[in-house]
């Protein structure tokens, strides 16, 4: 079990003890809780930290239970790590870019009690040793072709998740930024939302199927029929210039896809599912004993309390696959 106080940050550089019980990588709300469970349960975690989760990019969350006027994504994630810092999690800020999975010899005994080990590496030199891995490395959104990205998403003008946030877009004029059948769904979902839907195709997108279009048609959803030559903030809207004009919006939904950020699952052997995500039991186990995922990395809804749901529920399996540890 691991003493003292929670080190924080640090610069990645060294090499921790080999009898670490678990490694968790990604320090979003999934890590975080992970984290925080894991040390509760009086097992030794090592934290890595690439400091890049997408939750710090959201203005505000009004879905995440128990904060009445919601709370800006990096707020969150600085209470967490406050709340991480009572106990003794070692943290490094750092991005993991491999892991081996050692196996012993049957009847061997090693640093995980004869079970076998991860061994993760970092850039910078550092590396750690442990039986149990919990990956929540989460996913990435594909940004729009638009300047000043960050700023239009801090004030509400360029949006992801409709599942998130679709609420706040009540009423007003939405465009949605997509390529395909999929940015037909997102469409199709936000007209629940507002009566003023526009589907935009992005550059290089294939043309709509007839199916497609009978589904718009039905929504009374607009749709642009050539794609998007750029989009341009003009005040307190959103304007997506295309071939043959203009169109004018309140918020724009992107729908461009996400990068997935599985792959050292993959390179471990894990099975990933047809969209690219870790597939994972009830508890959070992947394919590869040892090795669990939790958050957006993982199958699932792509929400805050799922990944912190996830993560706990991962983290108690662990904790029960790691057996008891008798204190003296």
């Amino acid at each position: 079990m691991a003493t003292g106080n929670s080190t924080g940050p640090n610069d990645g550089i060294g090499d921790f003890d080999s009898n670490s019980d678990v490694l968790v990588i990604g320090g979003g709300p999934a890590g975080l809780t992970a984290a925080l469970y894991l040390a509760r349960f009086r097992r030794s975690v090592v934290l890595v930290d690439a400091g890049d989760s997408r939750v710090a990019k959201i203005p505000r969350s009004h879905n995440y239970p128990g904060f009445v006027d919601g709370i800006p994504g990096h707020s969150l994630l600085e209470t967490l790590r406050a709340q991480m810092q009572r106990y003794p999690i070692r943290t490094v800020r750092a991005v993991v870019d491999r892991i081996e999975r050692v196996v012993p010899d049957a009847g061997a005994s090693g640093p995980a009690g004869g079970r076998g080990f991860f061994h993760a590496h970092w850039r910078g030199g550092g590396s750690v040793r442990a039986p149990f891995v919990l990956l929540a490395t989460g996913v990435e959104d594909v940004p729009p072709p638009m300047p000043h990205v960050r700023q239009a998403l801090e004030d509400g003008l360029l949006r992801y998740c409709p599942v998130c946030d679709a609420y706040e877009a009540i009423g007003q004029a939405i465009g949605v930024i997509a390529e395909g059948a999929h940015g037909v769904g997102e469409a199709v979902y936000l007209r629940h939302f507002s009566a003023d839907v526009t589907l935009f195709l992005a550059p290089g997108d294939a043309v709509l199927s007839d199916d497609d279009r009978e589904r718009l048609v039905r929504a009374g959803i607009r749709w642009t029929q050539a794609p998007v030559d750029a989009i341009r903030r003009e005040g307190d809207r959103v304007v997506v210039h295309h071939a043959g004009g203009s169109s004018s919006c309140d918020t724009l939904y992107c729908a461009l896809g996400l990068q997935i950020h599985a792959g050292l699952a993959a390179g471990l052997g894990a099975a990933l599912d047809a969209s690219g995500y870790v597939v994972v039991d009830a508890h959070g186990a992947t394919t590869v004993p040892g090795l669990y995922a939790a958050g957006d990395v993982a199958q699932g809804l792509n929400q805050i309390a799922v990944a912190a749901g996830g993560a706990a529920i991962a983290s108690s399996a662990i904790h029960l696959a790691l057996g008891p540890s008798f204190q003296a």
